[in-house]
C-alpha cells in the first residue's frame, strides 16, 4: 500500500527534527512532503527559511543557464532528469500544503521547485471529493528561458511534464488519500478513482497538444501508482509516454492472492507432467515452444519502457526488484550465476529500466522518501533482469503473450 507514512506535521506534513552535527553540517530528519527522507544541508550556506524551500532543502550545484550547459544540454542526463522530474512531484506536495495553509502566491513555497528549471503550471489536477490538489501539469515557459537568455529549448527537455503525488496525512486529504491507498491494496487498480480519470485527461490533453514523444509522465508512491495505470492505458493504445515512478506501490492483497495461485498451479503442474503420458507429454513441450517464440518476438515489438527507482529498504516498493520465475534453475531454486548470465542476455530486451539505489536511505520513512531521489551522491544500479512484477502488469498490453495451443489434459 502506498502510503507516505510520517509524524504530524508542524508545520508542514511532517515533524522536523534537527541534529547539530561538527564542522557547520546540519542534517533534517523527518517525513518530508514525499515521506521520510534525510536532507542534507550545505556546509557552506547558512540556509534560512522553511524546511522545504528550495535553496534549504533542495537539489544542489544546479548548471548555470548558459550556452554551453544549453547546447549540451543537462536534460540528456538520466540523473538530471531524475533530479527534475522528482522536485516537480516536489512542487505538487507543496501545491497541496500550500492550499491547506492559505497562503498567497508571494509566500507559496510551491513555486520555487519548478521556476530554476524555467517551467510554469498551466494545469492543476484537484480532486472533487475534497478539494485537494493531487497532481499538476507543468510547461516549458518560454519566457522565463528567455530571461536568462536561453533562446531555444535544449534538447530533450519535455513540453509537458504531468506530476503526481502521493499520500499525505494531512485531515484536510488523508481521508481521500487513504481510499485510494486500501484501493490499490484490495484490487492493486486504481482506474475506480476520480484521480484517475483526472490525470488520464490531463495526459490525453498533453500527448494531443505536443506529441507523446515531448511529454512526461512523473509519480510518487501513491502517485507513481497512478502515472503507471494512466501510461499503462495509453499504451494500449499505442501512444507511449516516457514515465518516471518513483517507490511505486507493490504491496496488495490481490498480488498476494495471485501469488498462491501461482505456487499452486506450478505445483499441480509439477505432479500432472510427472503422470502424462508420452503423446500429452509431446503437446505440452510443443505448446511450451509456441509460448517461448511468442514471448521472443514480443521482446522486439515492445517500445514501452517506464523507468522505475526502488529503494530495498522501503517495504512499499520492494518487491519490483524480484526476478522472475525464468530466473530459477531447473529444479527451482534460484540460481545468481544463471540470473546474471541472463541479466546480460536480455540487456537490450528490458520491459522496464529498474534503477535500485545502492547507497540509499536504511530506514522505511527515509527509504520511502522522494528526496533521496535528487540527493547528492545517489548512486543507483540498473536491474537488468526480469521484474516478475513489472512483466505481469505490462502483459495486459501485449495480448498476444497469451496467444499458445492448449495443451490436453
Amino acid at each position: 500500500m502506498a502510503v507516505d507514512l510520517a509524524p504530524a506535521p508542524a508545520p508542514a506534513p511532517a515533524a522536523v527534527e534537527v541534529k547539530a552535527v561538527e564542522e557547520e553540517e546540519e542534517e533534517v530528519e523527518g517525513g518530508g512532503c514525499g515521506g521520510g527522507a534525510v536532507v542534507v544541508v550545505a556546509a557552506d550556506a547558512e540556509a534560512e527559511g522553511h524546511p522545504y524551500d528550495f535553496h534549504v532543502s533542495g537539489p544542489r550545484n544546479l548548471p548555470p543557464p548558459n550556452w554551453r550547459e544549453i547546447i549540451r544540454s543537462n536534460w540528456k542526463d538520466p540523473s538530471y532528469k531524475r533530479m527534475v522530474m522528482a522536485c516537480f512531484i516536489q512542487a505538487v506536495y507543496l501545491l497541496e500544503l500550500d492550499r491547506q495553509d492559505l497562503k498567497g502566491e508571494e509566500e507559496s513555497l510551491a513555486p520555487k521547485w519548478w521556476k530554476p528549471f524555467k517551467y510554469k503550471v498551466t494545469q492543476i489536477l484537484v480532486d472533487e471529493r475534497d478539494g485537494s490538489i493531487y497532481g499538476a501539469v507543468l510547461e516549458w515557459d518560454r519566457s522565463s528561458a528567455l530571461s536568462d537568455f536561453i533562446l531555444i529549448r535544449p534538447s530533450g527537455t519535455p513540453r509537458a511534464v504531468l506530476a503526481l503525488r502521493g499520500t499525505l496525512l494531512q485531515k484536510p486529504t488523508m481521508k481521500r488519500d487513504l481510499q485510494d491507498d486500501l484501493r490499490f491494496l484490495v484490487w492493486e487498480s486504481l482506474k475506480g478513482s476520480v484521480r484517475f480519470i483526472g490525470a488520464l485527461e490531463a495526459l490525453k490533453a498533453a500527448v494531443e497538444r505536443f506529441g507523446s514523444a515531448n511529454v512526461c509522465v512523473a509519480g510518487h508512491s501513491l502517485g507513481a501508482g497512478f502515472a503507471f495505470q494512466v501510461c499503462k492505458e495509453l499504451a494500449k493504445q499505442g501512444v507511449f509516454v516516457e514515465c518516471h515512478l518513483f517507490n511505486p506501490p507493490s504491496v496488495s492483497l490481490a498480488m498476494g492472492v495471485r501469488s498462491m495461485s501461482e505456487k499452486a498451479s506450478y505445483l499441480w503442474k509439477k505432479v500432472k507432467a510427472s503422470l502424462l503420458l508420452k503423446e500429452e507429454s509431446t503437446t505440452t513441450l510443443e505448446s511450451a515452444k509456441e509460448e517461448a517464440n511468442d514471448k521472443k518476438r514480443l521482446h522486439t515489438e515492445k517500445k514501452w519502457v517506464p523507468h522505475l527507482y526502488v529503494n530495498n529498504s522501503d517495504y512499499i516498493c520492494c518487491n519490483y526488484n524480484a526476478p522472475s520465475c525464468s530466473s530459477t534453475s531447473a529444479d527451482g531454486i534460484p540460481d545468481e550465476q544463471q540470473q546474471q548470465r541472463k541479466a546480460s542476455e536480455i540487456a537490450g530486451d528490458v520491459v522496464a529500466k529498474l534503477f535500485v539505489t545502492s547507497k540509499g536511505p536504511q530506514k522505511f520513512l527515509e527509504a520511502h522518501g522522494l528526496q533521496q531521489w535528487w540527493s547528492d551522491g545517489m548512486e543507483l544500479q540498473l536491474a537488468l533482469y526480469d521484474s516478475k512484477l513489472i512483466n505481469r502488469q505490462l502483459k495486459s498490453i501485449y495480448p498476444t503473450t497469451a496467444v499458445s495451443s492448449p495443451a490436453k489434459s
